[in-house]
């Protein structure tokens, strides 16, 4: 199926699949005329990344697990490498969610303090 079509199938825009290619997480022949010719796989792998984009992986992390992907939500193949990228990022989600509630605590304390003020006026 050209881009078109896979962008139509998948919701996913041709502009954001070009740029799946040119990170290495998509792959398509050429046909004669260079249009590339994506086979029915590419729909299972566009579902893949955008699951794992969404789980909040970066391109090049997908990159690296998505050889250990099955399935659309993906399944993920147990491989120590992977759950080792997996465990980092979990680990780096879990620091910005300590800074993200160290933040929402100033500015907690920031409103508390305003509005005190605001009420004595």
């Amino acid at each position: 199926m050209r881009i078109g079509e896979l962008s139509a199938r998948t919701g996913v825009s041709a502009r954001l699949l070009r740029y799946y290619e040119e990170q290495s997480l998509l792959t398509a022949p050429r046909t004669a005329g260079g249009y590339r010719d994506y086979d029915a796989d590419a729909l299972i792998v566009v579902a893949q990344i955008r699951a794992l984009l969404d789980a909040g992986l970066s391109t090049a992390v997908i990159r690296d697990i998505l050889p250990c992907a099955h399935g659309q939500a993906p399944d993920l193949e147990p491989h120590p490498d992977m759950i080792a990228v997996l465990r980092r990022e979990v680990d780096r989600v879990e620091a910005k969610i300590e800074c993200l509630a160290e933040t929402r605590d100033l500015l907690t304390c920031y409103l508390r303090t305003t509005e005190a003020r605001e009420d004595r006026t």
